[in-house]
C-alpha cells in the first residue's frame, strides 16, 4: 500500500475554554515528549499555541538535552529548559529556572505523573494534558483519547492529539503550515551534487528496521545515477550503517552515524534531494524540514505516526499481525518489513522527488 493523501483532520473535538490574558501570567511552559519523532509531531500544536499567547508572555519548552538544539532552531520558542536523559528528578538549577518565570499554565505533551507533580510543586497553577497514569486530579483539564490496540490501525494522528489539546484552550485550526527553522551553515564535508540520505536505524527496536541489504540496493541504484549517499543515525547504529554501505564506493558514500550534532544534522538534511527511512525520528525531522522521502512501516501504525508532509510516500504491506508495536518480531520473520521490496521503495522515491521538483 502506498499513501499519498493530503493531511486528514482526525483531531477529537473537545469543548473550547478560551483563556484570559491573566491566565498566562508570564508565559506558557510546554513539556515536550522525550523522543525526537514525537517532538517533531508537536510542531503544529506549538505554532497554534503561540498564536494565543500574549506578546508579553514567553513560550518555553522543557525537554531532554538531546532535543535542545531542535527547539532552539524554532523562532516561535523563547526559552528551552533541559535535563539529562534518564535523570529521575530535575535538578535544583532547572527547577529554579521554571519557578522564577512564574508561568501561568503548562501544556503536557507527555504522559508523566511525576512531571505533573513536579510542575505543580513549582507553582504552575494550571496544567493541561492527556488523562494518563492517574494524574488527572493534578490537571486543570485532562483529555481522554482512544487507546491504541495491537493489530488495529488507530486512525488518530499524534499531531492531532496534540492539536486537540491546544484547540481546547482557544487556539485556531491548523492550516497545514510548519514553522521556519533557523539553520546553521552546511558542514564542509557535505558532498556536492545529488544527495540521498538513508536512515536505516530505529531507536525503538529492530522490528521497525527494513533490512540493511534492501537499503544497500537503494544506495547502489542512487550511486549508479551519479549521486552521493549519506547514512544518518546515532552512534549505536554504526554497525547497521556498515552493513548498508558494505561493498559500495567509499568515495561516494559517507557514514555519519553518531558524527553530527542536531544543528549539523538539520543543515545536512536541507541539502539532500531525498530520504529513505524507517519509522523514526530522522523520518519526522526530514519531513518537517521539507525534504521529500519514503517511509517504510511494518510493526508500527502509519495512521498514527506518519510524517507531517505531503511530499512523502508511505509504504505498508498489511499483515494479519501488524501493527504489533513490538520491539522484536514475535514470530521472527519480520515479514511486514521484508514484504516491502527495494523496487517499490525506489519507484516511490523517484516519484516523490520528481513531484517535489515540479
Amino acid at each position: 500500500m502506498t499513501d499519498t493523501r493530503p493531511w486528514p483532520d482526525t483531531a477529537p473535538r473537545f469543548e473550547v475554554n478560551n483563556l484570559s490574558v491573566a491566565d498566562f501570567k508570564n508565559g506558557v511552559l510546554v513539556r515536550s515528549p522525550n523522543w525526537l519523532g514525537d517532538a517533531v509531531m508537536t510542531l503544529p500544536a506549538l505554532m497554534q499555541l503561540r498564536k494565543i499567547i500574549p506578546k508579553s508572555c514567553a513560550l518555553a519548552v522543557v525537554c531532554p538535552e538531546n532535543l535542545e538544539e531542535f527547539f532552539l532552531s524554532l523562532p516561535i520558542i523563547d526559552q528551552v529548559i533541559t535535563y539529562e536523559r534518564g535523570q529521575r528528578f530535575w535538578n535544583k538549577k532547572m527547577r529554579n529556572k521554571i519557578r522564577w518565570v512564574h508561568f501561568g499554565l503548562a501544556v503536557m505533551f507527555n504522559n508523566s505523573l511525576r512531571d505533573a507533580l513536579l510542575l505543580k510543586s513549582l507553582g504552575i497553577p494550571k496544567l493541561y494534558g492527556a488523562a494518563a497514569r492517574g494524574r488527572s486530579f493534578l490537571l486543570k483539564r485532562s483529555f481522554k483519547f482512544p487507546k491504541i490496540k495491537p493489530g488495529q490501525l488507530h486512525g488518530l494522528q499524534h499531531v492531532d492529539r496534540y492539536l486537540s489539546i491546544v484547540k481546547a484552550l482557544g487556539a485556531p485550526d491548523w492550516n497545514g503550515e510548519l514553522p521556519e527553522f533557523k539553520l546553521g551553515n552546511t558542514p564542509e564535508y557535505c558532498p556536492d551534487g545529488r544527495l540521498l540520505a538513508l536512515a536505516p536505524g530505529a531507536a525503538y527496536g529492530a522490528a521497525k528496521r527494513w533490512p540493511s541489504e534492501s537499503f544497500r540496493t537503494i544506495a547502489a541504484l542512487w550511486l549508479e545515477q551519479g549521486g552521493h549517499v549519506l547514512v544518518l543515525g546515532s552512534s549505536s547504529e554504526n554497525r547497521i550503517a556498515g552493513e548498508v554501505l558494505d561493498g559500495l564506493s567509499s568515495k561516494k558514500t559517507l557514514n555519519l552515524c553518531g558524527k553530527t550534532n542536531m544543528s549539523e544534522l538539520m543543515a545536512l538534511l536541507k541539502c539532500v534531494d531525498g530520504v529513505v527511512a524507517n519509522d523514526s525520528g530522522l523520518m519526522h525531522l526530514s519531513a518537517a524540514l521539507g525534504v521529500p522521502g519514503v517511509a517504510i512501516y511494518g510493526p508500527t501504525d502509519w495512521t498514527s505516526t506518519s510524517p507531517i508532509s505531503n511530499s512523502w510516500r508511505i509504504l505498508f504491506e498489511r499483515q494479519s499481525c501488524a501493527p504489533c508495536f513490538k520491539r522484536e518480531c514475535p514470530v521472527g520473520t519480520a515479514h511486514c518489513m521484508t514484504a516491502i521490496t527495494p523496487t517499490q521503495v525506489w519507484d516511490a522515491l523517484q516519484q516523490t522527488i520528481k513531484e517535489n521538483c515540479q
